[in-house]
């Protein structure tokens, strides 16, 4: 076998990244993504990528997709008719959560309504303790009780989340197999199959999402199994996964819940690849696609990981990518409200028919129509040549907006880009205040088709001291699933002292955390090469009502002794918050374990700079800032290691566009990345 493919599926392009492992060539395609027949823009990228001669579908040895079918299923409400079974009393563990103002400087706000009507949350009798122990038998009654009456409102999905079934889920195996005996069609989900840890609300509301688009991510990885047989291709199918890794699709239709995030989080692994590689420390990815902006944090070339990310209107607790959404990307469309204020988003035009400057019908004013109306976008194609630019059709796009504003076009256009650099400028800000990070000391990673054209406009708003963008930006997040290495998370809540005793029970709890773990990437992966293991306990110190992560090594776990463990608390706990107390005694909640198996990497070329001012192909009157330039025109395709130029410029390539604004200079380094960074003035501002 000699190829390795990724594919990223957006809402406007299905973006393709084949390497040739053979000459380690690195070839990239787009195709427009067709969301009413899920499957066809696979089927057509691995054809006209056959035609090209770049990809032999018989010789794909991998085949990597990132998705977001599971986290449009909960923001559209697009999922199952979910019933949930809970233990008698914790009938409103949905709607009590955890008593929060989703908005607390809005005293209107609301919270969502969640995914299972309360009218179909069942208590079901029985009980169990924290600690395993049977508090009360399962009666059977009350189950079949209220299959029937979930059955007769229409759910077609089962959730069953009891108390304490971290600890032993005894009883809700006992629920399955009575849905299963009585109501064979019925699809059943247990919180302690998904996520099996401490606190009943977040898990579940875990399980309840997960329950809730399991059907749709089913059918639809069926298509995309199907899809890859009809092209040809023998490879398994590996699906992205919210943490950064990816599984087997197969195993995907069972675990849902961890590819929710899946498309997001493979683009933040390709730039944190980028990172390494150019060795900068601090870097903001930015994603933009034609629907939204990602925005993630990578230190060191590794992307910060949490728990509790929104997935629409409601927090997931497994371990994800920590990716920030903002609702606007390059088809967003603008809008007037009814106090004659300029919107931008969240509606996309999509990719059917997409902003109207492609030329598809669309009609509706969009980010990408402004940067056209502008001059921004040049005049040539784009999405390898699939679509034509129609600036006319972005222009009569615009102009019922502009007449609703009183303004020309041309203002029209710039204050789209205004408002919509804006709402990424404050959720970027709220971003990095998490981190407790000055802006200044990062570096922005554009990529995705809209990501290069607005980069330059952000990173001037933030005061970023430079903007990195990457050889083929426009499918950075395919690459990131095409690099991405296979890997897992395992958790038990152990709730122990940290004394001797302790200690050696967390020993026992990590040997079958391990078995377990080690298993799932051998047998369920097929992985045979070397495993990696990273260890962590969630610990606080008693009284605390949450608690902090703290990684250890495994070989230490075997001849450690207390106050050695105790003493990587304290010091993450004085990171944090700045202070400790040894003195103090120390709980360990849950245990932790990532286990990863690193898949080939294509290495990056490294080219000899020669410092060489690059020409111009050509020109192109702009509009900025309500002024008017003259822009230079490059293809990327011409410009090597060592040149460099000032902007005003426009750089156009196959996937995407790159914009340099007038005060910012361009060099390219030896791994062919534009470096665009702030022009100094003599005062050194």
């Amino acid at each position: 076998m000699a190829y390795r493919v990724a594919v990223d599926i957006g809402g406007t392009f299905t973006d393709f990244c084949v390497f040739n492992e053979k000459d380690s060539s690195l070839s990239t395609h787009k195709v427009l993504s067709t969301p009413n027949n899920p499957g066809s823009e696979i089927v057509l990228g691995v054809s006209e990528l056959q035609e090209k001669g770049v990809l032999n579908p018989k010789e794909v040895s991998w085949f990597s997709h990132g998705t977001t079918v599971g986290i449009n299923t909960v923001i559209q409400r697009s999922g199952a008719e979910l019933a949930l079974f809970v233990t008698s009393g914790f009938e409103d563990v949905l709607e009590v959560a955890r008593l929060k103002v989703p908005d607390p400087y809005n005293i209107f706000s609301r919270r969502a309504n969640p995914l299972v009507p309360r009218e179909r949350v069942f208590g079901i009798s029985q009980r169990i303790l924290k600690d395993g122990s049977i508090d009360s038998d399962l009666n059977e009654d009350t189950v079949k009780l209220a299959l029937k009456s979930a059955k007769d409102m229409g759910s077609d999905t089962i959730v069953i989340a009891l108390l304490h079934s971290y600890a032993n889920n005894k009883h809700e195996r006992r629920i399955r197999e009575i849905i299963n005996s009585i109501e064979p069609e019925m699809a059943v989900t247990l919180s302690s199959d998904v996520w099996p840890v401490i606190r009943e609300y977040e898990r579940t509301v875990t399980t309840t999402v997960a329950g809730y688009v399991q059907r749709r991510v089913a059918n639809y990885l069926t298509a995309f199994q199907n899809a890859l047989k009809s092209a040809g291709i023998p490879a398994i199918p590996m699906i992205g996964k919210s943490n950064g890794g990816v599984m087997t699709a197969e195993l995907g239709k069972s675990d849902p819940i961890s590819m929710l995030l899946s498309g997001t989080a493979t683009g933040v692994i390709g730039a944190a690849e980028i990172a390494k590689k150019v060795g900068v420390s601090s870097i903001l990815s930015f994603d933009v696609g034609g629907t939204s902006a990602d925005v993630a944090v990578i230190s060191n070339g590794e992307p910060a990981y949490s728990s509790g990310e929104m997935v629409g209107d409601f927090p997931i607790y497994v371990p994800t990518v920590s990716v920030t959404s903002i609702g606007e990307g390059g088809g967003s469309i603008a809008w007037v409200d009814d106090f004659g204020v300029l919107k931008v988003g969240p509606e996309s035009a999509g990719s059917n028919p997409g902003p109207a400057c492609y030329g598809r019908g669309g009609n509706k004013p969009t980010i990408t129509d402004a940067f056209s109306v502008l001059g921004l976008l040049g005049e040539g194609k784009l999405g390898y040549g699939k679509v034509e630019l129609n600036i006319s059709a972005a222009r009569e796009a615009l102009l019922p907006l502009a007449k609703a504003l009183s303004m020309d076009v041309e203002k029209t256009a710039q204050s789209i880009i205004d408002v919509s650099v804006s709402g990424m400028f404050l959720e970027t800000t709220k971003l990095l205040s998490r981190f407790g990070a000055d802006p200044r000391s990062f570096s922005l990673l554009p990529f995705g088709g809209a990501g290069p054209m607005i980069g330059c406009f952000l990173a001037r708003e933030l005061g970023l001291r430079e903007v990195i963008v990457p050889p083929t930006p426009g499918v950075l997040s395919a690459y990131g699933g095409l690099i991405a290495d296979i890997r897992n998370d395992f958790i038990r809540t152990v709730m122990i002292d940290l004394d001797q005793d302790g200690l050696l029970d967390l020993r026992k709890t990590a040997e079958t955390l391990e078995e377990e773990a080690t298993n799932w990437l051998r047998k369920e992966q097929g992985f045979d090469g070397v495993a990696k293991l990273d260890w962590s306990a969630d610990m606080r110190y008693r009284g605390q009502s949450y608690e902090i992560e703290t990684a250890f090594e495994k070989l230490d776990l075997d001849s450690l002794v207390v106050d050695e463990l105790a003493a990587l608390f304290h010091e993450a706990h004085h990171s944090i918050y700045e202070h400790s107390d040894p003195n103090a005694e120390i709980q360990i909640v849950n245990l932790r374990l990532v286990i990863s198996g690193e898949v080939p990497k294509p290495k990056f070329l490294t080219h000899l700079e020669y410092k060489q001012l690059a020409e111009p192909l050509a020109s192109q009157t702009i509009y900025l800032d309500e002024k008017e330039f003259n822009a230079s025109l490059f293809e990327r395709d011409t410009l090597e290691p060592g040149h460099y130029f000032a902007g005003p410029a426009i750089i156009s390539q196959n996937d995407t566009t790159t914009v340099v604004l007038p005060d910012f200079d361009v060099k390219v380094d030896q791994f062919k990345n534009l470096i665009i960074s702030k022009r100094k003035t003599l005062n050194g501002d």
